[in-house]
């Protein structure tokens, strides 16, 4: 039986969500292995203590340097699988980059599960990090192009509540672990590491099933293919002829037959310095993906994740207490995840992100403020202590229905579908940035300053406010082929390119209107690009 119409579409966005979970899984595992003290002393990180039958064996990590080095040069992987994932995506499709990678990650996995000392850790750190950058570069993007434009920002976001509960996953069942023996055993650390092996191979098993995304198969001419995946994703009964199908298609020959007279534009140096983009603009999407990326770590969830244990802990909750705590605040995350997916596309990508930084500023500013009263008045731990956790709740919470996926949404939606791959790759770059840098600061930073970390990431949520409303146009409800309308405005401020967009929207619908191809004609004017006539653009089909 062939699958078309919601029936596909749940399934494309079920088999994309099993990379996502992955992703999420291999995220929230190192803060389990981390503690294990088997995996402490293999690693040479430490020792651990025996606290009684209640609490166990305990690590105490004396090289704190070497343990964060052996987290955060995974993030050096990502950076490299991302850039060469891009490169490939855009060479051999999207459906065979994403199986090169999941190869990446299960040579990665069974090294890690396996490593016998930090060198051999690292190198395996390394190739599964490679292999999560390939998915984090492809499987975003894939999902963008196989989805409609007025839910293409809930169909990606719900793939990331699969995300959380793979976090959600990786700590109970670390958790569970710990109590196994008395916990110093192998299998606390080994097995965790071992079993995202799982999500990889079912991922892999299904995506030779799944269809192409037809955009990629239009650029490169295999016209039949896309009208057949496109008649099947756009209607129940996958009909061809569908109108939503083909006016979704004949935008996209338009886009394309546009976007190959730019086609030396294509390299990584090139996008970055816009070089040879005809006036696209590609290097200001550029900048706008590296940098939301990078502003998504500082707005504080990396710094809420590390010292939260320490609040909980501070507030007089025993270890275990502090770690079901911790717990249900990843329960919490996920849940918040949902809201997102009901709310992108109807207040649109700007709204989140404003509410989302004004509601996390907040939280992260009182969290710190009674985690400093705690510290001062610790016989009113359990006063300022619940309020330091009910804050760092809430920040979870609101980062999660916001600031966590669309920052992930809009690098996949904003470039021209010659270089999207490799667009989405510089997102994945600029998460690998800020996820490796903050990694390593983040604990020079509580230890030098505790609490007042958090007041520092609070005001970066509302130095992003201003930064949002001068740069990042509203994408929601557009098409991608609608996005050069944005992009191609001179102006890098939004005013600006909404107005570009709607005078070009307008030109576009004229020429559709007068049967001709829905391509406006300033877009062939802009910044001295050389006009191209109509007699050369009206046989597209030549031209792909």
């Amino acid at each position: 039986m062939v699958l078309a119409g919601r029936r596909l579409y749940y399934t494309i966005n079920f088999v994309a969500g099993l990379a996502i979970f992955f992703f999420g899984y291999d995220q929230g595992m190192m803060g389990g292995v981390n503690t294990s003290p088997d995996y402490v002393r293999v690693m040479k990180l430490g020792y651990s203590t025996y606290e009684g039958p209640s609490e166990g064996y305990v690590a105490t990590i004396t090289e704190p340097t070497r343990q964060g080095g052996i987290v955060s040069i995974y993030y050096f992987g990502t950076l490299l699988g991302c850039l060469m994932g891009g490169v490939l995506g855009d060479k051999i499709g999207r459906i065979r980059t994403m199986l090169v990678g999941s190869l990446w990650v299960l040579v990665g996995a069974a090294l890690q599960c396996s490593a016998q000392n930090i060198a051999w850790m690292c190198c395996a750190r390394v190739i599964n990090g490679i292999g999560t950058g390939y998915l984090n570069a492809i499987v975003p993007v894939w999902s963008a192009e196989v989805a409609t434009h007025t839910s293409r920002g809930a169909f990606i976001a719900s793939e990331f509540t699969l995300n959380i509960f793979g976090v959600v996953v990786a700590y109970w069942l670390e958790f569970g672990l710990g109590f196994v023996g008395d916990g110093t055993s192998q299998v606390r650390w080994r097995f965790p590491i071992a079993f995202q092996i799982i999500p990889v191979f079912a991922f892999m098993a299904c995506i030779p099933f799944m269809p192409e995304s037809p955009r990629w198969l239009i650029k490169m001419g295999r016209l039949d293919e896309a009208r057949e995946i496109l008649g099947r994703l756009r209607s129940e009964d996958g009909t061809i002829e569908a109108p939503q199908a083909q006016r979704e298609y004949d935008d996209i020959l338009a886009n394309v037959a546009l976007e190959k007279e730019h086609s030396k534009r294509n390299s990584y140096i090139s996008m970055f310095f816009g070089l040879h983009d005809g006036g696209l603009h590609v290097a200001r999407r550029v900048q706008l993906s590296v940098w939301l990326q990078i502003v998504q770590e500082w707005v504080g969830i990396a710094a809420i994740t590390v010292y939260a244990p320490t609040i909980f802990a501070e507030a007089g909750y025993s270890a275990r207490k502090s770690q079901w705590l911790s717990g249900l605040n990843d329960v919490t995350y996920m849940l918040s995840t949902l809201l997102a997916v009901v709310t992108i596309d109807r207040l649109g990508r700007r709204i989140g992100l404003w509410w989302g930084a004004v509601g996390q500023g907040i939280s992260l500013i009182l969290a710190g403020a009674f985690a400093r009263l705690l510290k001062d008045h610790p016989d009113k731990a359990a006063q300022y202590g619940g309020a330091a956790a009910f804050f760092v709740f809430l920040y979870t919470f609101i980062f999660g229905a916001t600031w966590l996926t669309i920052p992930w949404v809009y690098p996949t939606e904003t470039f021209p579908l010659e270089v999207r791959a490799k667009g989405n790759a510089f997102g994945v770059f600029g998460w690998s940035i800020g996820n490796g840098w903050l990694t390593l600061l983040n604990p020079i930073m509580f230890n030098a300053i505790g609490e007042n970390t958090l007041h520092i990431f609070g005001a970066v949520n509302f130095l992003s406010i201003p930064l949002v409303w001068a740069f990042y146009p509203e994408t929601a409800n557009r098409t991608l082929e609608e996005m050069d309308y944005l992009f191609m405005s001179k102006s890098p401020f939004v005013w600006d390119e909404e107005e570009n967009f709607r005078r070009m929207k307008e030109e576009a619908e004229r020429n559709r209107a007068e049967g001709r191809l829905a391509l406006p004609d300033s877009e062939q004017k802009v910044d001295d690009a050389t006009p191209t006539p109509p007699s050369e653009i009206m046989d597209v089909k030549e031209k792909i």
